[in-house]
């Protein structure tokens, strides 16, 4: 669970790696993550895309696998959630206060949150490449939709606090971002405690390898074959500014925000985040 941007493809990835294939021969490895660890919310979205998903889309051939004689509209990713075999790994972008109020006393959740300033880059070019979000205005304006707890899945900070107040419930995880890409062996031998999946050094060394940005970027590990890609994306932003794997690095708001948008998010963020315990300098 994650708001957008914050590295939630990654944790699925390295989730459903330790669950199912940490000694890397799952036959269903080079499926795209979403067939293997259904989006829950992704239904709200895709109803207002300008783009439907062809037939031969990885996520429908998976759809029609898992839930024969089911109905695409009633819910593909919800229905998928409830037909993927166990150990189910789902993604979720809501925050806690739109899940089950005892969500934690059923699952395990593992929760990421990231610096708000790589949050507001990464989110905006994501909203402009992607056909579900098909945003279409300037980056300032997107800076000022974030800040006023404008955007969707947004108040970004109410979504962060909800989770940190939580942090403590044994069923629950929370990682930073910049945790992740600092000390990965180490991030990685928590979430095999927190999973129980009780790892042997060779797999847990598996499963680095296979889930770093570049082997994901080379799978094509979030939306699957090349062509599929191709119909999902907005070309024109795709080919300027990259694609759903641009970077995956802490600090690359360096450089794209001016100095008046850096000074926004940061007020903001001491206004709204700095309050209840993270001021992203750190993590604790």
């Amino acid at each position: 669970m994650t708001y957008p941007k914050c590295g939630t493809t990654w944790t699925q990835e390295i989730v459903w790696t330790m669950l199912n294939n940490p000694n890397l021969d799952h036959p269903q490895a080079l499926l795209p993550i979403m067939a293997r660890s259904p989006y829950l919310d992704r239904d709200m979205l895709h109803r207002g895309s300008k783009k439907q998903l062809d037939e031969k889309h990885p996520f429908i051939v998976t759809f029609k696998s898992l839930c024969p004689g089911k109905n695409l509209e009633d819910g593909m990713m919800l229905q998928m959630s409830q037909a993927t075999p166990q150990p189910r790994v789902i993604k979720s972008h809501l925050p806690f206060s739109l899940h089950h109020p005892n969500l934690l006393d059923k699952i395990k959740v593992i929760y990421v949150a990231r610096n708000p300033k790589d949050v507001v880059v990464s989110y905006n070019h994501h909203s402009r490449l992607m056909y579900l979000h098909g945003y279409e205005g300037n980056f300032q304006d997107f800076v000022k939709y974030f800040v006023d707890d404008d955007l969707v899945y947004s108040p970004y900070w109410l979504h962060v606090k909800e989770a940190w107040d939580l942090r403590h419930h044994p069923n629950l995880l929370f990682v930073f971002f910049e945790d992740l890409k600092a000390d990965y062996m180490g991030e990685l031998r928590k979430f095999d405690k927190f999973l129980g999946t009780n790892l042997s050094e060779e797999q847990l060394r598996n499963v680095a390898r296979h889930s770093t940005f570049k082997e994901m970027k080379s799978r094509n590990v979030a939306t699957g074959v090349n062509k599929e890609e191709m119909s999902s994306m907005n070309q024109v932003v795709l080919k300027e500014n990259g694609g759903f794997f641009r970077k995956g690095e802490s600090g690359d708001w360096k450089g794209k925000l001016t100095p008046e948008q850096e000074a926004m998010v940061d007020k903001w963020t001491v206004e709204k985040m700095t309050s209840f315990g993270i001021n992203f300098t750190y993590s604790v």
